[in-house]
């Protein structure tokens, strides 16, 4: 579990075989080198990789095959990418749970600098795309969270079918991750927020006719139906 607050720069290298090193040598690389061990989990884009092996000034980690189908890990040679060790008990959630896995590979449209702030547009795939990407555009909602390529980001505006969203990035963000290196056209990981998800799944077990038997369990029939009043009621909307 990650929160989406970036902590370090570092350099992608693929080393073979599903392989790939992370170089740190940024300022800030002491909070990902600090204490860092084998079997340990890191971010790297936005993606939960496990530490296999510790370098002086870096990391080796290993993505399975299906990680590499639905990220953009690998795509590109030398990259920048954002990194976050993950989420300790006790530590300050600045950000939003972030789990560190990618559900869709979305596209920046348009980046333009403001007064105080850039603002940024990506596409994401649409609800009826086929495939394994169709998961995201749901989960996308005017002033929820989502993850850019690891990045607790606020959604500022999107359109109804979540098909793009836009995001108002401050400098001291815009400078300290790789969102500075993307261009239009450039790819980036996308993860919508958890609590969505499950929100949106209680929903649609809410409107069965044939309830699942774990859903006849006294203790969740006790709420009632779970509807979009329900949840208004009770803070969720």
């Amino acid at each position: 579990m990650f929160t989406g607050l970036i902590q370090s720069l570092g350099k992608l290298k693929s080393l073979g075989n599903d392989y790939f090193q992370i170089s740190c040598t940024s300022s800030n690389s002491y909070q990902i080198l600090q204490d860092l061990a084998i079997g340990d989990s890191v971010a790297v884009d936005g993606v939960c990789l496990t530490v296999v092996e510790v370098l002086p000034q870096g990391f080796v980690a290993v993505a399975s095959p299906e990680t590499l189908r639905r990220t953009t890990l690998g795509a590109f040679p030398d990259a920048w990418v954002n990194l976050e060790t993950s989420l300790r008990a006790g530590s300050k959630l600045g950000g939003h749970f972030v789990t560190g896995h990618v559900d869709a590979i979305g596209t920046l449209a348009t980046s333009t600098q403001t007064a105080n702030a850039w603002e940024m547009r990506f596409t994401a795939p649409p609800a009826a795309n086929s495939g394994w990407q169709r998961q995201i555009a749901p989960y996308i909602v005017s002033k929820g969270s989502i993850a850019v390529n690891g990045i607790s980001l606020t959604v500022a505006d999107c359109d109804a079918d979540g098909n793009w969203f836009e995001v108002a990035v401050i400098p001291h963000s815009f400078g300290e991750t790789n969102l500075s290196y993307l261009q239009p056209g450039s790819l980036v990981n996308l993860e919508a927020d958890i609590l969505g998800k499950y929100v949106a799944k209680f929903l649609r077990s809410g409107s069965k006719s044939h309830p699942e038997p774990w859903e006849e369990d006294p203790a969740i029939n006790s709420l009632g139906t779970i509807t979009p009043e329900f949840l208004a009621e009770h803070g969720f909307m």
